[in-house]
């Protein structure tokens, strides 16, 4: 027997829940030997090696128990799964198992309690529907049913792990240039840059040379774009274009003075791609913000609002890239990305290395600013935050859409609907 038709560690979940949050009725609760059985407590949920749940402490008949429970969908799991040769599982006071498959009341001795009878059918049934739904959001038919407090601690939850998730993908760049936060900083920048195209061949740019070879530059904008042009391979050696010209003289002394090797052009992406948003123009705007905004990191942590981090980001690339969009094909004036691109920077890049750096300082103020600064942002607008909005699932910040999108992303789209607060409560609504 089993619980749905779902994959057997999902079943497992979903067993696991339902002893965890008592999802099923208490009363008349016996052992396969015929003892009354009452929970005090279902113990501690263990997601390491060893039992699934300690410190329980559960009254068979005139005594009460305190220590580890193990669950199993059948009995015959545990021989299955080796416990009897498992030392961890020595102290297991109950075996709770959703079908007892076997001869006999005990496993090993161990009292067994089987759950089955006592699960509302109309739970399972609510997990399946949802595991089984085709629907972008699975739970979609049932959003109404959900209050909006659910809603409001959930999404600050999301948002929380969002940042986790993002600050630890810059973590390891921290590692990698022993805490220097301005080079962390300029790399995120870099792929932010590139996004959501070009943003790893960005990165490679910026990581194709020492950062401090471009702090040594960073009073002369020409330079800077001689040198980000060059590593990004684009300076052709037959061009006729004077500008062009003239970053090929200086990279060709750079390339050499500091021994750098430039990437090859054809991992570049340019199809189906806005003029404004051309490597050539993202890298134009890098130089120009690495001129124009030395020591960039400390200049975010003192921006007082949002605001000001926009403004900051808003600059102005040379006058050659105000009448070209690539080398050599002047236009009469080109337009650089506008302020949702630059709200998309903020929003990916600069809040979470805010946070990351709140995190490692265990300065939770500056954790706070980041959320904060988050709030005062607009919400972002793409397809999954339209599903939501086609679900009267509106959001009112940054925030809250950076939330819907770790909630399509890592719950929806993985059926992970019991990890789900909105999922857990459509599916224990009216039970138990």
């Amino acid at each position: 027997m089993t619980i749905v038709n779902v994959d057997p560690l999902l079943a497992e979940e979903l067993f696991q829940h339902i002893w965890q949050f008592r999802l099923f009725s208490q009363t008349g609760l016996t052992t396969q030997e015929g003892e009354s059985l009452h929970i005090d407590h279902p113990g501690q949920h263990n997601r390491h090696a060893g039992p699934d749940f300690t410190a329980a402490r559960i009254r068979i008949g005139d005594t009460l128990w305190v220590g580890n429970v193990e669950l199993h969908l059948k009995t015959s799991d545990w021989f299955r799964h080796g416990h009897q040769y498992n030392l961890q599982y020595r102290n297991v006071i109950l075996h709770v198992v959703f079908a007892h498959d076997m001869p006999g009341g005990t496993t090993n001795g161990i009292p067994v309690l089987e759950l089955q009878p006592a699960i509302p059918k109309l739970l399972l049934q609510r997990y399946e529907a949802l595991r089984q739904s085709a629907a972008l959001i699975p739970c979609a038919g049932s959003l109404p049913d959900v209050p909006e407090l659910v809603w409001m601690g959930w999404k600050d939850r999301l948002l929380i792990e969002r940042l986790e998730q993002k600050a630890d993908q810059l973590k390891a760049w921290l590692l990698q240039t022993r805490y220097d936060w301005e080079e962390v900083c300029f790399r995120a920048m870099a792929r932010a840059a590139g996004m959501p195209v070009n943003g790893e061949v960005f990165l490679h740019v910026a990581q194709s040379m020492p950062y401090k070879v471009l702090l040594r530059h960073q009073h002369d904008l020409f330079l800077l774009e001689a040198l980000l042009f060059g590593q990004a391979g684009m300076l052709d050696d037959t061009a006729t274009d004077p500008y062009m010209q003239g970053l090929q003289r200086e990279y060709a002394y750079m390339r050499h003075k500091y021994r750098l090797t430039p990437l090859d052009a054809r991992h570049w992406k340019w199809l189906r791609m806005r003029p404004a948003s051309f490597p050539s123009m993202k890298i134009a705007f890098l130089a120009a913000l690495l001129h124009q905004v030395p020591h960039l990191f400390s200049r975010i942590l003192e921006a007082p609002d949002a605001a000001s981090l926009e403004k900051m980001l808003q600059v102005r690339p040379s006058d050659y890239w105000q009448t070209h969009y690539k080398f050599g094909k002047p236009v009469s004036r080109t337009q650089m990305p506008g302020t949702r691109a630059v709200h998309n920077i903020l929003i990916n890049t600069v809040l979470p290395l805010l946070y990351l750096y709140g995190r490692e300082k265990g300065d939770s103020r500056c954790q706070e600013k980041a959320i904060h600064l988050m709030e005062q942002l607009p919400p972002e607008e793409n397809h999954v935050i339209g599903e939501w909005n086609a679900l009267n699932i509106n959001a009112g910040s940054a925030g809250e859409s950076q939330a819907l999108l770790q909630l399509k992303q890592h719950y929806c789209d993985e059926k992970h609907c019991l990890r789900c607060a909105v999922g857990a409560r459509l599916l224990r609504s009216d039970i138990a």
